[in-house]
């Protein structure tokens, strides 16, 4: 297939992307592909809280960066932050005049903005507490005045194509998960927007399609990546024994409107870990004082502790939070009457590719948003962040890959001997009589990264996880797979295993790496964050021997030194 732009992934920042690229030229040819369905998957549909943006006359665009440099534990890369806070007011005004969005207001028309954690100011605006289903929706249904732009149903991405004289991007090897057979698209430029790959811990709140492809897929073509050890633990994750929901998140604005969160005692226990702010701390800090109290034994039945908002008044909780209150009913909870039992879950990466504010990495013709790329967030990304990251970058990749193709002045070619070494590796599992079980390998993954890579961390579990990382990769190499091609679950498990075992080593690798506390990062070790040695980024990419090969770069302050910022310095407890 040809193409001018190939887009991989359908949350906020492929749908964004799509919308702008083809708004810059109608005459573009763009495929955007979900190894799901279009709009069904991926994890922005899932966003329950909101998109901060600075709307209201006593807000500012400063305050907002202060606050995501704050929250980003100051390794932020300051121009992205920079450019996500100017450009949210844009977006917001594009969903609503241009998508159809219609976010909630107050009795005088303004869109209505509530309070979330770590911030100073409510900037918060949001459609109920189920936000990413109405933007998701709405983008969808505006796809369909765009003739230009074609969309692929449960086509996966396997591995991005390099012409080899050039060194541009040539294009993307996929497979049509419905057939079995692969599709080689020859693109004048890609756009990675899969999200990221929490789904390696064994409690994690994103969609079960979510699998770190675009960062482990970047990373085999030669991209450089920074901040991987950065992974975000969401502190409300609900709790259900025996079902699929466990990990599920129950949103921030939970906390923000004032809910309680208790130890097993009935103790609000975040008096012990930030009095100041108490449940509304940020989520690195309350995702760690939870964990803390269910390993000092005041944990819940299910090993957690307990949410609760029913001092906020049964038709309050019923009405700000409907979807709350129905997510836990299927789990035969109460949320509006009776504490519920939750724990911090795996929930985003920070870390990702390296990119400008444009969206460029280093190999022309590749662009990277949303979760895939890093940078923006720094240590720790602030509730409310998220999907305004995916459709701020999001639209600046389809911008930036619209001009990047207009101005192309010569084609790039098919390496056609490195798609046949692809597909020869990706089928050799079918020619295994016996072997290894990616799903018996999964399990193993999750197990580890929770016990060894998780919300607490040391060098003795870290250098662990790091040695089973590679036996892992080892057992992927040897997995069989029996029956048709057409909808085989156990090879397309064995593509996501593959995939999150190697995003899994970038980020066991580099949280051994930094000797200090930082946002999301906390080292039981070192448990002290140390601006002196530690006010850096780690940068890491592919030698050439396929090995992991680790940088350090102090942090480019171009618009503001963080120790200035209010209330940055904040020591690890």
């Amino acid at each position: 297939m040809e193409a001018d732009i190939l887009i991989i992934g359908s949350g906020g920042a492929g749908m964004f992307a799509a919308h702008h690229a083809a708004n810059q030229d109608p005459n573009l040819k763009i495929i955007m592909s979900a190894k799901g369905l279009i709009g069904k998957c991926g994890c922005t549909r899932m966003v329950q809280g909101g998109y901060n943006v600075v709307l209201h006359p006593e807000d500012s665009i400063d305050k907002h960066f202060k606050d995501t440099m704050k929250g980003g534990g100051g390794i932020n890369n300051q121009e992205m932050a920079w450019t996500l806070v100017n450009d949210a007011p844009k977006r917001i005004r594009e969903l609503e005049t241009k998508m159809g969005v219609f976010f909630d207001r107050n009795e005088d028309g303004t869109v209505h903005q509530k309070p979330f954690a770590g911030q100073s100011f409510d900037r918060t605006v949001h459609r109920g507490d189920l936000t990413g289903i109405e933007i998701i929706s709405r983008m969808r249904d505006q796809l369909f005045a765009k003739p230009n732009v074609i969309t692929w149903d449960e086509i996966r991405a396997v591995d991005l194509l390099i012409d080899e004289e050039s060194q541009r991007l040539a294009g993307c090897l996929m497979l049509d998960n419905t057939t079995g057979e692969f599709v080689v698209v020859h693109a004048k430029s890609v756009i990675v927007g899969t999200g990221g790959a929490a789904t390696m811990y064994k409690i994690a709140t994103p969609s079960l399609e979510k699998a770190g492809d675009g960062m482990a897929m970047c990373y085999r073509a030669g991209t450089e990546f920074l901040d991987m050890e950065m992974m975000q633990f969401h502190p409300t994750g609900l709790l259900a024994e025996n079902s699929r929901l466990n990990g599920g998140v129950l949103e921030e604005g939970l906390r923000g409107a004032g809910g309680y969160l208790k130890n097993s005692k009935g103790e609000r226990f975040m008096q012990d870990y930030d009095p100041d702010r108490m449940e509304r701390s940020t989520r690195d800090r309350v995702s760690r004082a939870a964990y803390m109290e269910i390993m000092a034994g005041r944990g819940t039945p299910l090993e957690g502790v307990y949410i609760d908002v029913s001092h906020l008044g049964k038709e309050n909780v019923l009405k700000s939070f409907p979807g709350m209150v129905e997510r836990c009913r299927d789990v035969d909870k109460d949320l509006s009457e009776d504490p519920v039992e939750i724990s911090p879950a795996a929930h985003f990466q920070m870390g990702g590719v390296k990119v400008s504010t444009d969206c460029e990495t280093e190999i022309p013709g590749l662009f990277v948003a949303g979760e895939d790329a890093g940078g923006v967030h720094g240590a720790n990304r602030l509730g409310g962040n998220g999907v305004c990251d995916s459709t701020v970058f999001g639209a600046r990749a389809g911008d930036a890959a619209a001009s990047y193709v207009s101005n192309l002045t010569q084609d790039t070619n098919i390496p056609e001997a490195q798609v046949h070494s692809i597909i020869e590796d990706i089928i050799a599992p079918f020619e295994r009589e016996e072997g290894e079980n990616p799903f018996h390998i999964r399990n193993d993954l999750k197990s580890l990264m929770w016990e060894s890579v998780g919300l607490v961390r040391n060098a003795k579990d870290l250098e662990y996880a790091v040695d089973q990382l590679s036996v892992l990769e080892d057992r992927v190499n040897r997995v069989s797979v029996k029956g048709s091609r057409k909808y085989n679950l156990t090879w397309q498990e064995l593509l996501n295993v593959r995939n999150l075992v190697s995003v899994a080593k970038m980020v066991a690798g580099s949280a051994l790496m930094r000797k200090e506390s930082r946002g999301s990062h906390y080292r039981e070790d070192y448990p002290e964050s140390n601006d002196e040695n530690w006010l850096n980024n780690i940068y890491i990419r592919k030698d050439e021997n396929g090995d992991l090969s680790y940088e350090w770069r102090n942090v480019e302050q171009t618009r503001i030194n963080v120790s200035e910022i209010e209330g940055y310095k904040i020591v690890a407890k």
